[in-house]
């Protein structure tokens, strides 16, 4: 079953992708909350129209997401977190963290599309992890976690 997703769905695409789903995915669960809709010929063509107008916005969109990478690049975010006296951290370091950290610094990034490299950051050091800018623009930042 073909069907154009209306908004980013994870694992799945992103806003006007035409996917294929198994048909109960999409009938039972895509469709009924308005994350997709079915993919007729009608809307395919209305699809493709609205995404040649939204061509030319989107280029300054990846550039302004390229020139926010640029500036991640050699930033060290810090994060603060409770360490117990072994330097182990009481709990972890998720992803809401380090998005607060940023929007400390200016950056207004949604937790969402921010991916840890490691599983569980349960000791002070630095680590990476990914940030998606745009579907198409992902950086790397570096993040310290330190002693509150």
């Amino acid at each position: 079953m073909e069907v154009i997703l209306k908004t980013d769905v994870k694992n799945l695409g992103y806003k006007d992708d035409v996917v294929n789903v198994k048909p109960g995915y999409g009938r039972n669960f895509l469709i009924p909350k308005n994350l997709a809709q079915m993919a007729t010929v009608s809307s395919k063509k209305m699809l493709t129209e609205t995404v040649k107008q939204r061509a030319f916005k989107e280029q300054k969109v990846i550039a302004a997401a390229e020139a926010s990478v640029a500036k991640l690049k050699d930033l060290v975010v810090k994060v603060g977190a409770k360490v117990g006296e072994s330097g182990k951290i009481f709990g972890s370091v998720t992803t809401v963290q380090v998005a607060d950290a940023m929007k400390k610094l200016g950056y207004d990034v949604d937790r969402k599309n921010i991916t840890m490299n490691e599983d569980a950051i349960k000791t002070v050091g630095t680590y990476t992890a990914n940030v998606r800018f745009h579907k198409e623009v992902v950086g790397t930042i570096t993040f310290e976690v330190v002693q509150e």
